[in-house]
């Protein structure tokens, strides 16, 4: 595990979380805003009334109408990015990555708007009598590039666990144990189950099934934080005050948070960003390519709306939650994942800001502290040798071993800070090492809930929700990954492809959840970076598709009072 951890980061390194990869991703939404004249604020109120149905026509060809598209693209991007996504980039980069997320969410708006139009416009009905688009359709029909088309496809099959299986069922599972103590396995196994059962329907009971969980799960979630909020008032401003503050000096070290610079806070809350709202990913486009419409760019409006309420709206009430709480900075009792943990050869301590500035350049990689290798001597759980353990970018405190869930005794191998693979006979995998450190993804995000009116019961607002938003992106993403196994190998090879999903799911329940981020990083990026390369190619085209719609409406709606813009 350790090993494939540290293959996937070196990779993700080079990838997704590469300045080159975000300047793209940024970049191609600021191209496009200014390109279009800011179509997120100028169209903003017009996708509303197409959602709502005013446009309307009984000659539309679709499986789903505009607010089911919509309600099925939101369950894809409404999931562990804004409860878990949310908080891994607060603890990485601190209050500045939540304005790196948001200004993602703003150009965000349009990339979705080009990428929706694009697919709508390029979509075909497949073999079955379903719609089927997505970019995949665009890069064959107007590109004329197949092969580009193939590639965007493979990505899309391999996103589809990186992104919408296995980071989705490893979130409720670590939250559900938390909170209800059920194992891991069995949620796994119930909501597997559940999962084989609504996707085999497709995308019409998909669409039924995510219209109806969307708002739901929205509502819920919308309470519990606002209840967090006004519970810790006092440190409402000061927390708004330093998502801005931030952004320019980099977070200082705070509590148990060793510092992060103005760099890392920008990459990885652009990164979190488009993990939470997929825009520029080409993931919704498909969701949408589906929906009744007789133009393109209508539906384009309707994706408008995704990045806002997905990332501006629910994201934002996240992080005000976790920064007025305070939690994101305070360590907390819980059990270390090995590959997230490594022992230094040296008793450190992170309350001089000597031994806190050394910390802090370790774990930013630019410094190297030595790491410990030999036995770990450990009597009734505690730790005798005079060392240190980092555990999420922090000093872990009151650290004890166990073994098979008993207090361990005896000697630990360790080799370069890493637990060895065998320990006399016994297996490395079923050591425990429990204490405070800093915590992220979901369960710093149920933490930070209980810290209201509720006080512990907060944390079933977490479970429920994710539970919610985290099941319902697992279902969209599985008509994203057929759509992509259609396009490849034709509508007889969707039925493995959803066994195969099905498993996955499953398996991602108890498996390590560094390991799983990690990888959901490089999948997204190997998407979304085809899908930009084709819409950047296409820029004139949208323009003058945008134009035609434009001219169409104004034909059609001769009474209309809305301002023709293009």
């Amino acid at each position: 595990m350790h090993l494939l951890n540290d293959i996937l980061s070196k990779l993700d390194s080079y990838i997704g979380g590469a300045q080159w990869f975000v300047f793209l991703l940024l970049g191609t939404g600021l191209f496009f805003t200014i390109y279009l004249k800011f179509p997120q604020i100028k169209y903003f109120r017009h996708a509303l009334r197409i959602v709502s149905g005013k446009y309307d026509k009984k000659t539309d060809k679709g499986d789903t109408s505009h607010f089911q598209a919509l309600a099925t693209a939101l369950s894809g991007t409404v999931g562990t990015g804004n409860i878990a996504g949310v908080a891994f980039a607060i603890y990485l980069g601190g209050p500045a990555a939540l304005f790196w997320m948001l200004v993602t969410a703003f150009f965000g708006m349009t990339t979705k708007f080009v990428e929706v139009t694009l697919s709508h416009k390029y979509r075909e009905v497949a073999e079955d009598g379903s719609i089927a688009g997505g970019p995949m359709y665009y890069m064959k029909n107007k590109l004329n590039m197949k092969w580009l088309a193939v590639i965007f496809a493979v990505a899309t099959v391999f996103s589809s666990f990186g992104t919408g299986s296995l980071p989705q069922i490893n979130s409720i599972s670590n939250s559900i144990f938390a909170t209800f103590g059920v194992k891991h396995i069995i949620t796994g196994a119930v909501l597997s189950v559940l999962l084989a059962f609504v996707i085999i329907g497709g995308i019409k009971r998909i669409a039924k099934v995510t219209e109806k969980l969307v708002p739901a799960m929205a509502l819920i979630y919308f309470i519990g934080a606002m209840l967090v909020i006004v519970y810790n008032y006092d440190n409402l401003i000061p927390s708004i005050i330093s998502i801005f503050r931030d952004v320019f000096t980099g977070t200082a070290a705070a509590g148990g948070f060793l510092g992060a610079s103005i760099a890392f806070a920008f990459n990885r809350g652009v990164n979190r960003g488009l993990f939470s709202n997929e825009a520029g990913q080409g993931s919704a486009p498909i969701a949408h390519a589906a929906a009744r419409a007789h133009e393109p760019v209508s539906e384009g409006m309707v994706a408008i709306l995704e990045p806002f309420i997905d990332t501006i709206i629910i994201c934002s009430l996240t992080g005000l939650v976790l920064l007025s709480s305070g939690v994101w900075k305070e360590k907390h009792q819980n059990t270390f994942q090995q590959s997230d943990m490594i022992v230094l050869n040296e008793a450190v301590s992170d309350k001089t800001i000597a031994d806190k500035e050394n910390l802090y350049k370790f774990i930013s990689e630019k410094e190297e502290l030595e790491l410990f290798t030999g036995k770990m001597n450990i009597k009734n759980a505690e730790i005798k040798n005079n060392i240190s353990i980092i555990h999420a970018r922090s000093l872990a405190e009151n650290v004890k071993v166990f073994y098979d869930n008993k207090e361990f005794s005896g000697n630990l191998n360790i080799i370069d800070g890493k637990i060895a693979d065998i320990q006399n006979n016994n297996s490395a995998e079923l050591f425990e090492f429990r204490g405070k450190s800093l915590v992220h993804s979901a369960p710093l995000t149920t933490i930070a809930f209980s810290k209201s009116f509720l006080g512990d019961y907060g944390q079933y607002i977490v479970a429920i929700g994710l539970l919610l938003f985290a099941f319902s992106t697992a279902i969209s993403w599985s008509y994203y990954g057929d759509r992509a196994i259609t396009y490849l190998f034709g509508t007889k090879a969707v039925v493995y492809y959803r066994i195969v999903y099905v498993i996955g799911f499953f398996m991602a329940s108890f498996v390590d959840t560094t390991i799983i981020w990690v990888f959901s990083g490089i999948t997204i990026a190997f998407m979304t970076i085809p899908n930009l390369f084709g819409i950047l190619v296409l820029h004139k085209d949208m323009k003058q598709t945008v134009k035609d719609y434009w001219s169409d409406f104004k034909d059609q709606n001769p009474d209309t009072k809305i301002k023709i813009k293009y």
